[in-house]
Protein backbone atom coordinates (compact mmCIF):
# COMPACT_ATOMS: atom_id res chain seq x y z
CA UNK A 1 0.00 0.00 0.00
CA UNK A 2 1.53 3.11 -1.00
CA UNK A 3 1.11 6.34 1.08
CA UNK A 4 -0.65 7.82 -1.93
CA UNK A 5 -3.30 5.40 -1.53
CA UNK A 6 -3.78 5.87 2.28
CA UNK A 7 -3.91 9.47 3.12
CA UNK A 8 -4.78 8.47 6.48
CA UNK A 9 -1.98 6.35 7.15
CA UNK A 10 0.20 8.81 6.18
CA UNK A 11 -1.36 11.45 9.04
CA UNK A 12 -1.57 8.70 11.66
CA UNK A 13 2.44 7.61 10.79
CA UNK A 14 2.69 11.88 11.35
CA UNK A 15 1.14 11.50 14.99
CA UNK A 16 2.94 8.24 16.06
CA UNK A 17 6.97 9.65 14.51
CA UNK A 18 5.78 13.49 16.56
CA UNK A 19 4.64 11.10 19.96
CA UNK A 20 7.54 8.68 20.00
CA UNK A 21 10.05 10.95 19.12
CA UNK A 22 8.97 13.58 22.01
CA UNK A 23 7.80 11.50 24.46
CA UNK A 24 11.27 9.93 24.69
CA UNK A 25 13.43 12.60 24.46
CA UNK A 26 10.47 14.25 27.42
CA UNK A 27 10.51 11.37 29.49
CA UNK A 28 14.06 10.80 29.73
CA UNK A 29 14.81 13.92 30.97
CA UNK A 30 12.69 13.87 33.10
CA UNK A 31 13.95 10.88 34.48
CA UNK A 32 17.02 12.19 34.95
CA UNK A 33 15.85 15.29 36.78
CA UNK A 34 12.96 13.45 39.27
CA UNK A 35 13.78 14.23 42.96
CA UNK A 36 13.73 10.76 44.71
CA UNK A 37 14.47 9.48 47.84
CA UNK A 38 17.02 6.48 47.81
CA UNK A 39 19.50 6.32 44.45
CA UNK A 40 19.07 7.25 41.17
CA UNK A 41 18.44 4.16 38.10
CA UNK A 42 21.69 3.88 36.51
CA UNK A 43 21.60 5.19 33.12
CA UNK A 44 24.17 2.20 31.74
CA UNK A 45 21.32 -0.32 33.85
CA UNK A 46 18.25 1.25 31.49
CA UNK A 47 20.60 0.75 28.08
CA UNK A 48 21.20 -3.12 29.17
CA UNK A 49 17.67 -3.15 30.09
CA UNK A 50 16.48 -1.37 26.61
CA UNK A 51 18.74 -4.14 24.75
CA UNK A 52 17.25 -7.25 26.23
CA UNK A 53 13.71 -5.80 25.21
CA UNK A 54 14.62 -5.10 22.21
CA UNK A 55 15.88 -9.02 21.16
CA UNK A 56 13.22 -9.93 22.65
CA UNK A 57 10.99 -8.16 20.46
CA UNK A 58 12.67 -8.58 17.26
CA UNK A 59 12.74 -12.67 17.82
CA UNK A 60 8.80 -11.95 18.46
CA UNK A 61 8.83 -10.33 14.41
CA UNK A 62 11.02 -12.93 13.18
CA UNK A 63 8.75 -15.71 14.73
CA UNK A 64 5.80 -13.68 13.22
CA UNK A 65 7.39 -13.87 9.61
CA UNK A 66 8.02 -17.65 10.35
CA UNK A 67 4.47 -18.22 11.07
CA UNK A 68 5.42 -18.86 14.98
CA UNK A 69 7.58 -21.65 14.56
CA UNK A 70 10.08 -22.24 17.38
CA UNK A 71 12.05 -24.62 14.77
CA UNK A 72 12.10 -22.29 12.23
CA UNK A 73 13.45 -19.39 14.60
CA UNK A 74 16.00 -22.08 16.23
CA UNK A 75 17.39 -22.80 13.13
CA UNK A 76 17.73 -19.68 11.33
CA UNK A 77 19.39 -18.47 14.36
CA UNK A 78 21.45 -20.94 14.27
CA UNK A 79 22.31 -20.91 10.26
CA UNK A 80 22.73 -16.96 10.45
CA UNK A 81 24.52 -16.21 13.66
CA UNK A 82 26.24 -19.27 14.96
CA UNK A 83 26.84 -20.80 11.45
CA UNK A 84 28.40 -17.37 9.81
CA UNK A 85 30.31 -16.11 12.86
CA UNK A 86 32.56 -13.61 10.81
CA UNK A 87 29.49 -12.35 9.22
CA UNK A 88 28.16 -11.84 12.96
CA UNK A 89 31.37 -9.98 14.03
CA UNK A 90 30.64 -7.36 11.62
CA UNK A 91 27.75 -6.22 13.43
CA UNK A 92 30.32 -6.11 16.63
CA UNK A 93 31.19 -2.52 15.36
CA UNK A 94 28.17 -0.67 15.08
CA UNK A 95 26.67 -2.48 17.85
CA UNK A 96 29.65 -1.23 20.26
CA UNK A 97 28.95 2.45 18.86
CA UNK A 98 25.24 2.53 19.21
CA UNK A 99 26.06 1.45 23.16
CA UNK A 100 28.31 4.35 23.83
CA UNK A 101 25.50 6.59 21.90
CA UNK A 102 22.90 5.51 23.66
CA UNK A 103 24.79 5.77 27.19
CA UNK A 104 25.98 9.28 25.68
CA UNK A 105 22.08 10.42 25.37
CA UNK A 106 21.63 9.98 29.30
CA UNK A 107 24.06 11.99 29.82
CA UNK A 108 22.98 14.90 27.48
CA UNK A 109 19.53 15.01 28.66
CA UNK A 110 21.12 15.23 32.50
CA UNK A 111 22.97 18.18 31.53
CA UNK A 112 20.84 19.44 28.74
CA UNK A 113 17.02 20.89 28.92
CA UNK A 114 14.97 18.69 26.14
CA UNK A 115 14.54 21.61 24.02
CA UNK A 116 18.35 22.50 23.20
CA UNK A 117 18.54 18.88 23.16
CA UNK A 118 16.48 18.05 20.73
CA UNK A 119 17.74 21.12 18.12
CA UNK A 120 21.57 20.01 18.96
CA UNK A 121 20.54 16.11 17.72
CA UNK A 122 19.68 17.25 14.67
CA UNK A 123 23.33 17.45 13.75
CA UNK A 124 22.81 13.69 13.18
CA UNK A 125 21.44 14.50 9.58
CA UNK A 126 24.55 16.47 8.87
CA UNK A 127 27.09 13.39 9.91
CA UNK A 128 24.70 10.77 8.36
CA UNK A 129 24.90 12.91 5.17
CA UNK A 130 28.62 13.07 4.93
CA UNK A 131 29.31 9.36 6.13
CA UNK A 132 26.43 8.50 3.46
CA UNK A 133 28.50 10.61 1.10
CA UNK A 134 32.11 8.96 2.08
CA UNK A 135 31.54 4.99 2.55
CA UNK A 136 28.18 5.06 0.54
CA UNK A 137 29.31 6.79 -2.21
CA UNK A 138 26.09 8.54 -1.92
CA UNK A 139 25.32 11.89 -4.17
CA UNK A 140 24.21 14.83 -2.37
CA UNK A 141 22.02 17.49 -4.31
CA UNK A 142 22.73 21.19 -3.92
CA UNK A 143 19.53 21.39 -1.60
CA UNK A 144 20.93 18.93 0.26
CA UNK A 145 24.58 20.41 0.74
CA UNK A 146 22.68 24.11 1.11
CA UNK A 147 20.40 22.51 4.20
CA UNK A 148 23.45 21.27 5.95
CA UNK A 149 24.85 24.69 6.14
CA UNK A 150 21.88 25.85 7.45
CA UNK A 151 21.80 23.27 10.05
CA UNK A 152 24.47 24.45 11.45
CA UNK A 153 23.92 27.53 11.94
CA UNK A 154 20.58 27.26 13.21
CA UNK A 155 22.50 24.67 16.08
CA UNK A 156 25.31 27.54 16.51
CA UNK A 157 22.64 30.11 17.16
CA UNK A 158 20.82 27.62 19.77
CA UNK A 159 24.69 26.92 21.25
CA UNK A 160 24.50 30.69 21.47
CA UNK A 161 25.90 31.94 24.93
CA UNK A 162 22.42 33.74 26.41
CA UNK A 163 21.95 35.30 29.78
CA UNK A 164 18.81 34.15 30.37
CA UNK A 165 16.94 34.26 34.01
CA UNK A 166 15.63 31.44 35.43
CA UNK A 167 12.45 31.39 37.07
CA UNK A 168 12.12 30.08 40.48
CA UNK A 169 11.11 27.03 40.48
CA UNK A 170 13.53 26.33 37.90
CA UNK A 171 16.96 24.28 38.15
CA UNK A 172 19.92 26.52 36.27
CA UNK A 173 22.47 24.23 33.96
CA UNK A 174 25.57 25.82 34.87
CA UNK A 175 28.29 26.44 31.67
CA UNK A 176 30.03 23.21 32.75
CA UNK A 177 27.38 20.63 32.34
CA UNK A 178 25.74 22.63 29.50
CA UNK A 179 29.27 21.99 27.90
CA UNK A 180 29.05 18.35 29.20
CA UNK A 181 25.60 17.96 27.52
CA UNK A 182 26.55 19.30 24.44
CA UNK A 183 29.54 17.01 24.09
CA UNK A 184 27.81 14.53 24.69
CA UNK A 185 25.11 15.50 22.03
CA UNK A 186 27.65 15.62 19.24
CA UNK A 187 29.73 13.09 19.79
CA UNK A 188 25.82 11.00 19.70
CA UNK A 189 25.84 12.21 16.19
CA UNK A 190 29.00 11.68 15.07
CA UNK A 191 27.95 7.92 16.03
CA UNK A 192 25.01 8.08 14.91
CA UNK A 193 26.04 9.24 11.78
CA UNK A 194 28.37 6.71 11.19
CA UNK A 195 27.15 3.41 12.75
CA UNK A 196 23.79 3.99 10.82
CA UNK A 197 25.31 4.09 7.43
CA UNK A 198 28.07 1.23 8.32
CA UNK A 199 24.84 -0.97 9.30
CA UNK A 200 23.05 0.57 6.29
CA UNK A 201 26.11 -0.69 4.26
CA UNK A 202 26.05 -3.95 5.71
CA UNK A 203 21.93 -4.91 5.47
CA UNK A 204 22.70 -4.04 1.57
CA UNK A 205 25.37 -6.48 1.06
CA UNK A 206 23.10 -9.54 2.55
CA UNK A 207 19.49 -10.49 2.22
CA UNK A 208 19.15 -10.97 6.33
CA UNK A 209 15.92 -9.65 7.57
CA UNK A 210 16.65 -6.26 9.43
CA UNK A 211 15.10 -7.73 12.73
CA UNK A 212 17.39 -10.93 12.47
CA UNK A 213 20.31 -7.94 11.97
CA UNK A 214 18.49 -6.16 15.14
CA UNK A 215 19.33 -9.39 16.98
CA UNK A 216 22.17 -9.54 16.01
CA UNK A 217 23.13 -5.79 16.92
CA UNK A 218 21.18 -6.31 20.31
CA UNK A 219 23.69 -9.31 21.35
CA UNK A 220 26.72 -7.40 21.06
CA UNK A 221 25.06 -4.14 22.45
CA UNK A 222 24.22 -6.39 25.51
CA UNK A 223 27.51 -7.63 25.58
CA UNK A 224 29.18 -3.75 25.73
CA UNK A 225 26.53 -2.65 27.72
CA UNK A 226 26.68 -5.29 30.22
CA UNK A 227 30.69 -4.29 30.30
CA UNK A 228 30.36 -0.45 30.33
CA UNK A 229 27.78 -1.27 33.27
CA UNK A 230 30.20 -2.84 35.54
CA UNK A 231 33.24 -0.91 34.57
CA UNK A 232 31.53 2.21 35.27
CA UNK A 233 28.89 1.47 38.19
CA UNK A 234 29.48 -1.42 39.27
CA UNK A 235 30.41 -0.52 43.11
CA UNK A 236 26.90 0.55 43.05
CA UNK A 237 25.23 -2.10 40.95
CA UNK A 238 26.80 -4.64 43.99
CA UNK A 239 25.73 -2.34 46.67
CA UNK A 240 22.49 -1.63 45.97
CA UNK A 241 21.53 -4.25 42.53
CA UNK A 242 21.18 -3.56 38.75
CA UNK A 243 17.51 -2.42 39.24
CA UNK A 244 18.09 0.68 41.65
CA UNK A 245 15.95 3.39 41.03
CA UNK A 246 13.85 1.74 38.42
CA UNK A 247 9.92 3.44 38.64
CA UNK A 248 7.12 3.75 36.01
CA UNK A 249 8.40 6.70 34.49
CA UNK A 250 12.00 4.65 34.27
CA UNK A 251 9.73 1.56 32.16
CA UNK A 252 8.75 3.91 29.97
CA UNK A 253 11.98 5.49 29.21
CA UNK A 254 13.43 1.91 28.61
CA UNK A 255 10.31 0.53 26.63
CA UNK A 256 10.53 4.10 24.50
CA UNK A 257 14.06 3.54 23.93
CA UNK A 258 13.79 -0.38 23.04
CA UNK A 259 10.72 -0.65 20.74
CA UNK A 260 10.83 3.37 19.71
CA UNK A 261 13.26 2.39 16.83
CA UNK A 262 10.25 -0.50 15.57
CA UNK A 263 7.06 2.29 16.14
CA UNK A 264 9.14 4.69 13.65
CA UNK A 265 10.24 1.82 10.76
CA UNK A 266 6.78 1.24 10.42
CA UNK A 267 5.53 4.55 9.94
CA UNK A 268 8.09 5.57 8.01
CA UNK A 269 7.12 3.19 5.69
CA UNK A 270 3.79 5.24 5.03
CA UNK A 271 5.63 8.69 5.79
CA UNK A 272 6.97 10.74 2.93
CA UNK A 273 10.07 13.37 3.42
CA UNK A 274 7.62 16.38 3.95
CA UNK A 275 5.75 15.00 6.77
CA UNK A 276 8.86 13.14 8.38
CA UNK A 277 10.11 17.11 8.22
CA UNK A 278 6.99 17.70 10.11
CA UNK A 279 6.99 15.58 12.97
CA UNK A 280 10.83 16.69 13.42
CA UNK A 281 9.34 20.15 13.55
CA UNK A 282 6.46 19.46 15.62
CA UNK A 283 8.27 17.20 18.09
CA UNK A 284 11.14 19.83 18.24
CA UNK A 285 7.94 22.74 19.05
CA UNK A 286 6.23 20.21 21.31
CA UNK A 287 9.69 19.81 23.37
CA UNK A 288 10.57 23.60 23.48
CA UNK A 289 6.99 24.26 25.10
CA UNK A 290 6.59 21.35 27.23
CA UNK A 291 10.56 22.12 28.51
CA UNK A 292 9.14 25.56 29.28
CA UNK A 293 5.88 25.27 31.01
CA UNK A 294 6.17 21.56 32.10
CA UNK A 295 9.87 20.68 33.14
CA UNK A 296 10.44 24.62 34.14
CA UNK A 297 13.87 23.80 33.06
CA UNK A 298 14.22 26.04 30.17
CA UNK A 299 14.06 29.88 28.91
CA UNK A 300 13.62 30.46 25.24
CA UNK A 301 15.49 33.68 23.84
CA UNK A 302 15.29 35.00 20.68
CA UNK A 303 18.60 33.67 19.71
CA UNK A 304 16.99 30.04 20.17
CA UNK A 305 14.04 30.88 18.33
CA UNK A 306 16.16 31.95 14.98
CA UNK A 307 18.32 29.14 15.71
CA UNK A 308 15.02 26.20 16.32
CA UNK A 309 13.82 27.88 13.16
CA UNK A 310 16.90 27.69 11.11
CA UNK A 311 16.76 23.76 11.71
CA UNK A 312 13.43 23.25 11.10
CA UNK A 313 13.95 25.00 7.84
CA UNK A 314 17.04 22.83 6.97
CA UNK A 315 15.19 19.64 7.93
CA UNK A 316 12.21 20.22 5.24
CA UNK A 317 15.01 21.47 2.86
CA UNK A 318 17.09 18.33 3.13
CA UNK A 319 14.08 15.92 1.93
CA UNK A 320 12.98 18.00 -0.28
CA UNK A 321 15.48 16.53 -3.15
CA UNK A 322 16.32 13.53 -1.79
CA UNK A 323 14.51 10.27 -3.69
CA UNK A 324 16.78 7.95 -2.64
CA UNK A 325 15.71 4.99 -1.32
CA UNK A 326 14.72 5.33 2.45
CA UNK A 327 17.21 4.80 4.57
CA UNK A 328 17.73 2.00 7.22
CA UNK A 329 16.89 2.47 10.71
CA UNK A 330 18.56 1.22 13.29
CA UNK A 331 15.79 -0.15 15.87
Amino acid sequence: MSSSQSPKLKYVSLGVLVVQTTSLVLTMRYSRTLKEDGPRYLASSAVVSAEVLKIFTCILLVLRDHNFSVRMLSQILKEEIANKAMETMKLSIPAGIYTLQNNLLYIALSNLDAATYQVTYQLKILTTALFSVSMLEKKLGLYQWLSLLVLMAGVALVQWPTESVNGPQQRPLSAGSQFVGVMAVLIACISSGFAGVYFEKILKQTKQSVWLRNIQLGLFGFVFGLMGMFAYDGERVREFGMFQGYNGVTCTVVILQAVGGLVIAAAIKYADNILKGFATSLSIILSTLISYYWLEDFEPTSVFFLGAVLVIAATFLYGYEHKAAPSVIKV
